[in-house]
């Protein structure tokens, strides 16, 4: 009995995303040309592999045996090439990145400059995508490696097939127009005030949901907005107050909007996400690993220029003042 790998392939992403339309995209062929290999390996093993009798095409109990043996295959092959980069003087490769606009521009810009310099073979490609949808891509095998955002008070998520690499824990503000007469100073000042708000499985969102339940009000969201220039805009324009982490704050020009001393907002992580190897070794990809290396880099030199911003340490008072 003959097995054409290349085969064995096709039915381990059918397998896996669920479906012969899926597999066809995500491994650039026509559904057709899939369903043709398909009966080609069905007639090397002498067995049906596909159940075609429903309406979405499901593997029979001899096709998931085989596309479990599909599955250790690829892993195999993974292990391989991953051995094969210890005997290569430098890494090499694409890499796709799944991020959001803020961490794009200022720790994926920054990472990526650095591994152009430390490991040019290293090609990136960026998605710019958000929450569910980047992880699902993870698991897909989409995308390398998802940044991921997260109000501090929810669990990290807890699942067998990823990796949750922390990068950085970027402090909520809130923000109100410099236009109103009377600029919040406490939670209860919040509560009758028109909000630009977060979506709500983003992480501001969630911090505005947590805010309003610990303090008892029920917030007025006049807008729901998912990307910060928008939110910003609409706050300096006198709509509502927000919240926003530190980083979308970096570049806007003081006097823009009013940064209050509210306290007690908390945090969004914020961090870097693989898929967890499953061969032998059972190390992170290295190309990946070195993704995540150069992330962390970022983070640890923007995180002196956030706090000398937000966080002064205070002056000591002059000499002889006897208010010290």
């Amino acid at each position: 009995m003959e097995i054409d790998p290349r085969r064995l392939r096709i039915l381990h992403e059918v397998a896996r995303r669920g479906g012969v339309m899926r597999a066809a995209e995500a491994l650039h062929l026509t559904p057709s040309a899939v369903s043709q290999q398909l009966a080609q390996l069905e007639r090397e093993v002498r067995l049906p592999l596909v159940d075609r009798s429903r309406r979405r095409v499901t593997l029979t109990p001899a096709g998931r045996v085989l596309a479990g043996y599909a599955e250790r295959i690829e892993e195999e092959l993974v292990e391989a090439r991953r051995e094969l980069i210890r005997f290569t003087e430098r890494l090499a490769g694409p890499v796709a990145i799944a991020a959001y606009p803020t961490v794009i521009r200022h720790l994926l810009l920054p990472a990526i400059g650095a591994l152009a310099q430390e490991h040019p073979k290293i090609v990136p490609s960026i998605r710019e995508m958000y929450g569910p949808p980047a992880l699902h891509a993870l698991r897909l095998g989409e995308v390398d490696v998802a940044i991921t955002e997260q109000d501090m008070s929810l669990p990290l998520p807890v699942q067998p097939s990823i990796a949750v690499h922390p990068l950085y824990v970027d402090e909520y503000r809130i923000v109100a127009p410099p236009g109103w007469p009377e600029i919040p100073r406490e939670v209860a000042d919040l509560a009758e005030l028109p909000w630009v708000a977060g979506v709500p499985d983003q992480a501001c969102g969630q911090a505005l949901e947590r805010l309003a339940g610990l303090h008892g009000f029920t917030p007025r969201r006049v807008h729901v907005i998912q990307e910060f220039p928008p939110t910003l805009a609409l706050v300096a324009a006198g709509h509502g107050v927000a919240i926003v982490p530190e980083l979308a704050l970096l570049e806007v020009p003081a006097g823009e909007v009013v940064v209050t001393d509210i306290g007690g907002v908390g945090a969004r992580r914020i961090d870097a996400v693989t898929r967890v190897s499953r061969t032998r070794s059972g190390e992170p990809d290295p190309v990946q690993a070195v993704v995540v290396s150069a992330l962390r880099q970022a983070t640890d030199l923007l995180a002196p220029q956030l706090a000398h911003r937000f966080h002064p340490t205070p002056q000591p008072p002059p000499e002889g003042d006897l208010r010290a």
